[in-house]
């Protein structure tokens, strides 16, 4: 959320950078599945584009397509028929976010309760929840700054520490989500915070699946650069791929 994007002042950086090792495709698919990235005012130049370029680099070998209001593809309930994902980056504040999508919130429900998968990316994280957002978890959704023994206390761009799949990772952080579950739900959580809260999950929406992260695994050595940051010894690109993974492979 918040500023990220308007350090990428030029988007297409969002598609350099080290992390971006494009992997060997799974064999047997008969053609690429298509993945829609919503780009447009509910986010921020170059948040799509990263989640695009994570997209491309993974084994699925995706058909990416932007969607959004000055896109030559909208966002419609047609668009998403076609597809087989569909990515909701990170972006401004949660308030304005949902502003802007709130009017697509049944069909992007319909869409994964019919089969199709979700991916939220911070902003997109929260988009996921239910106050407000497109409620697709079985739980919500919070700011990891306000929790209890949060190792992250403002709204500014910085690196969190999570542990994914029980190994220590650090990751491009500003002001991203923690997410909760309901008693007895069930969801594949891939990543924590420090302080235990779930940095990472996938769970099902009736025949669907979405994948959530509150940090952003798709960052590439320019957000750190232009963040004014360390850049860290390995981008997470291969945990953002594992959320793909993870949400693709039920």
């Amino acid at each position: 959320m918040g500023n990220v994007g308007r350090l990428l002042a030029a988007g297409g950086r969002a598609l350099a950078g080290r992390g971006l090792t494009v992997r060997s495709p799974l064999p047997g698919l008969p053609e690429p599945p298509v993945a829609l990235v919503y780009r447009g005012p509910a986010t921020l130049p170059g948040c799509p584009e990263a989640v695009a370029a994570l997209l491309k680099s993974s084994r699925w070998g995706f058909d990416v397509r932007y969607v959004g209001p000055d896109e030559d593809l909208p966002l419609t309930r047609r668009a998403l028929a076609g597809a087989t994902l569909y990515a909701q980056p990170g972006g401004g504040t949660l308030k304005r976010g949902y502003r802007h999508l709130k009017r697509h919130r049944d069909e992007i429900r319909q869409f994964v309760h019919s089969g199709g998968n979700y991916l939220g990316i911070c902003l997109g994280g929260y988009l996921a929840g239910a106050t407000p957002g497109f409620g697709l978890l079985p739980g919500d959704t919070d700011q990891y700054i306000v929790s209890s023994a949060a190792t992250v206390g403002s709204e500014k761009n910085t690196v969190v520490q999570v542990s994914w799949r029980g190994r220590r990772r650090t990751l491009f952080f500003q002001d991203g989500p923690y997410f909760w579950l309901r008693p007895e739900a069930g969801a594949d959580v891939l990543a924590t915070y420090p302080n235990g809260t779930i940095a990472a999950m996938a769970t099902a929406f009736g025949a669907g699946r979405v994948g959530v992260v509150g940090p952003h695994p798709e960052a590439t050595d320019d957000w750190y650069v232009d963040a004014g940051l360390p850049i860290v010894d390995r981008l997470g690109t291969d945990l953002g791929c594992d959320l793909v993974d993870t949400v693709m492979r039920p």
